[in-house]
């Protein structure tokens, strides 16, 4: 026989009470579990050898059963340390970017330390914007991929964060490291090949690394073709370098090979060349730099510039960790050495 019925008001109120969230579990809580003090709990989660193994367990398992995290803001007042990383980054789609940051996190999780990611989209308003915020939330330092501290609030920054630039050379500040690629030597490797290839009509797609145009510009007078150089400026997008490859390719006479700034821009050449029937690279050859993962894909086979982006994201990390310990360490910078991949993207003029 069925009791009394239960109020529709009651079965609201019964299913409020199991929607509600749980009170967090305290370090008091995960002492009492594991029927230790709260000082016994703090020393095993700062991983402090001076704890038995037994008792070490214990704590660590009472924190498991109930879900117990650390409260990473009472432990970086009392630690004067975050364990957090700030990396702001010019442009989340080029995908050198995002390969670097596999390699900087990699190495900054071997050191303890966590990663923060801020996207500028190449504004300096939302540079500004982000970098306050990683101020905020106290990061221990600061990585600037693509981008060079010029504003007042990321030089202010520079001057109490331990930070590494990367990609950007002429940088005056002090205690800032530096890890870039030798643009120059990488713009010369990709000319010298196309010119072994017999191209004389070589022309470059200058994106927002000035360095690289100075590269093109210097081994095209290296080969005595100077009357034949060529420079159409872009933004750093698949877009702008399909535009600006439209407006060389519709020269007269046209170049029969583009050097593209980075291989974003590289595809926008590829596009362009597609619009106006002319194959690759037969009738056109094209040069990328960066070495991404889409200039392997089959489908495009691009002959690239090569910049080891992993292994420049651990010698940033590398960098950061020795500053975040010795800041009154002198400004240094790290040159990595390019190298050109060939692929199908290229042939004889």
């Amino acid at each position: 026989m069925s009791g009394p019925p239960v109020k529709t008001s009651t079965i609201t109120k019964l299913r409020e009470v199991d929607t509600l969230p749980r009170p967090r579990p305290t370090i008091r809580n995960v002492a009492e579990r594991a029927g230790v003090s709260k000082s016994l709990v703090s020393l095993v989660l700062r991983g402090s050898p001076h704890v038995s193994e037994h008792r070490r367990q214990a704590v660590l398992q009472a924190a498991r059963e109930l879900g117990y995290r650390p409260n990473a803001v009472a432990r970086s007042l009392v630690e004067g340390r975050t364990h957090l990383i700030g990396a702001l980054v010019a442009d989340l789609h080029n995908p050198f970017y995002a390969e670097f940051l596999d390699g900087l996190q990699e190495s900054l999780h071997g050191d303890g330390l966590r990663m923060l990611i801020g996207n500028s989209q190449w504004d300096p308003a939302f540079e500004d914007e982000a970098v306050e915020a990683f101020l905020e939330l106290r990061v221990d330092g600061l990585v600037l991929l693509g981008i060079a501290p010029t504003s007042e609030t990321l030089i202010e920054a520079t001057a109490y964060t331990p930070t590494v630039v990367v990609g950007e050379r002429d940088i005056d500040l002090e205690s800032v490291d530096i890890v870039v690629d030798d643009d120059q030597l990488g713009a010369r490797l990709a000319i010298d090949h196309l010119v072994e290839s017999g191209h004389k009509r070589i022309a470059h797609i200058e994106g927002a690394r000035p360095s690289r145009c100075e590269g093109y510009l210097v081994a095209m007078r290296r080969h005595a073709l100077a009357p034949y150089i060529m420079v159409e400026a872009a933004d750093s997008t698949e877009s702008g370098g399909r535009d600006a490859a439209l407006a060389l390719l519709t020269r007269d006479p046209r170049p029969t090979a583009i050097f593209a700034a980075n291989d974003v821009v590289a595809l926008g050449v590829l596009s362009a060349a597609d619009q106006l029937g002319l194959r690759v690279p037969e009738d056109l050859s094209v040069v990328g730099y960066d070495n991404t993962h889409l200039s392997a894909s089959g489908r495009i086979s691009l002959t690239s510039v090569d910049q080891p982006r992993r292994a420049m994201g651990r010698t940033a990390a590398a960098l950061l960790s020795d500053r975040i310990t010795n800041p009154a360490t002198p400004a240094r910078l790290r040159e990595i050495t390019p190298e050109l991949i060939v692929r199908r993207s290229t042939g004889r003029a």
